[in-house]
């Protein structure tokens, strides 16, 4: 087993290597570290392979879909998946069911449990083990490994490595509907360590994944527990749920609350409304922007800033102070009506299709009204405002003046928020905990399939070539 190019193979990897950024330092000098070996995917350990993906395959199919227009192809008991439904190291279940019959009716093949599916249609280079036997679609390509030489885990993150994913890029054709002919696919050039390094190094990756995973679940956790809140302090006020029973109810337009809270107009309890400024934003300027996509789960979300330069008179008209509520007035039916609360310390000022509402801190708490703002029945609510047009949606400032919401008192406005606050805080930390997660599994995954860093694997390969 070894690296051998076919001339079409040299070819496509002298295009790839001319397209890719030249390796920086000592290797852009065409030095090799010690230890290493110039390879198609770059200076790999010396007692690594490069081989072709076709050598660790024992088949390699396309799929197919049964025709929809037949009811008796589907619905049956074999899973039945596209490329889209590959998001992960695993596939544990299908989008969707067919019928034996569906799939002797069809070009659509059965890929056996624990062996590898590849975008090849769609979604290219998307890669899963499948941890069940799964029908494929003519997006995927299946491929039955042989196991003796490549551990399944490995293989799928090699595959995932941006060294890897660079050949699928340079390998694809197509105009309508690009992919990767089955050929090339399996020319595709593969870092091989020995066996006990692969699972090492899988090891590592899928330990990094899995608390990944787990964070993940965290937040779902954390945001159920939220909206469940939501519903909760919303309706009888922030009591415990033992409590709630206690609470005496009335019902009210804006559905049932304590008896004590008041039930107003918005634009009783807003001391102004404002439209934002209608200026395009640049990549550089004097000032920073929000815009619709900065409102984010009802907080400010400062990626992808673009700025305005402003006369210092427009600048302190449209300058965004703590406290202001910033609504999404015009958008798509699903997400007009999106909410955030201005909390920075920095300046910013904010663009046309966004309307900042100041209530009166006398009367209201500004996070409190943020948060019933976000809640998923206010914001059913707030879309039956909306006027539809052909792709977007607007609520003007006049029908938001009209909306009704519920008045606690003070007190207890800011425990509401204060509770809801904490588990944002929650969320928050999660999901930068995310966050380092990914980037680590990343640095991890160009260190370990480059050799850059070395698992106790490679001490077991040693141990185990010098037994033999």
């Amino acid at each position: 087993m070894g690296w051998d190019l076919s001339d079409s193979q040299r070819l496509r990897v002298s295009a790839l290597e001319e397209s890719t950024p030249r390796r920086q330092g000592a290797e852009a000098q065409g030095d090799v570290p010690d230890g290493f070996r110039d390879t198609p995917l770059g200076p790999l350990p010396v007692e690594w392979e490069v081989v072709r993906l076709g050598e660790l395959v024992q088949q390699a199919f396309s799929g197919g879909t049964p025709s929809t227009k037949k009811p008796e192809y589907w619905n049956g008991d074999i899973p039945w998946i596209t490329s889209a439904y590959i998001d992960g190291l695993y596939v544990t279940q299908g989008a969707r069911r067919i019928t034996e019959i569906g799939l002797s009716n069809s070009s659509s093949k059965l890929v056996p449990k624990d062996n590898l599916l590849i975008g090849s249609r769609v979604g290219v280079g998307k890669v899963a083990i499948n941890k069940i036997d799964v029908a494929i679609s003519q997006d995927l390509t299946g491929l039955i490994i042989e196991t003796s030489q490549a551990d399944l885990e490995f293989l799928a993150f090699t595959i995932s490595s941006p060294q890897v994913q660079n050949f699928f890029v340079h390998s694809t054709r197509g105009t309508t509907i690009k992919g990767i002919p089955r050929e090339d696919l399996l020319q595709i050039p593969i870092p091989l360590p020995p066996l006990p390094e692969q699972r090492a190094i899988a090891h590592v990756l899928r330990t990094v994944q899995q608390a990944r995973e787990a964070t993940e679940r965290v937040i779902a956790a954390a945001r159920e527990l939220k909206r469940a809140l939501m519903r909760h302090l919303f309706t009888y006020g922030p009591v415990s749920i033992a409590q709630a029973d206690q609470v005496a109810l009335r019902e009210t337009e804006v559905g049932p609350v304590p008896v004590e809270w008041d039930v107003v107009l918005l634009g009783e309890i807003q001391t102004a409304t404002q439209y934002g400024l209608s200026m395009r934003g640049e990549g550089e300027g004097q000032y920073p922007i929000l815009r619709m996509n900065n409102l984010l789960d009802g907080r400010i979300d400062t990626s992808g800033l673009q700025y305005v330069n402003l006369s210092e008179s427009d600048f302190q008209k449209f300058r965004l102070h703590k406290g202001d509520i910033l609504f999404n007035r015009t958008n798509s039916y699903e997400l007009v009506g999106k909410t955030a609360l201005f909390d920075l310390n920095d300046d910013f000022v904010f663009a046309s299709y966004l309307i900042r509402v100041m209530v009166n801190p006398a009367y209201c708490v500004p996070a409190f009204f943020n948060y019933y703002l976000n809640f998923e029945a206010t914001q059913a609510r707030l879309k039956m405002l909306a006027s539809r047009g052909v792709s977007q949606s607007n609520i003007s400032a006049s029908k938001l003046r009209g909306f009704a919401v519920p008045l606690p008192s003070m007190e207890e406005q800011r425990e509401i928020a204060r509770i809801l606050s904490a588990v944002d805080a929650r969320i928050a930390a999660e999901e930068a905990r995310r966050e380092a997660l990914d980037a680590l599994f990343h640095t991890l995954l160009h260190h370990l399939m480059t050799g850059k860093i070395r698992t106790q694997g490679r001490q077991d390969a040693k141990r185990q070539r010098t037994e033999t």
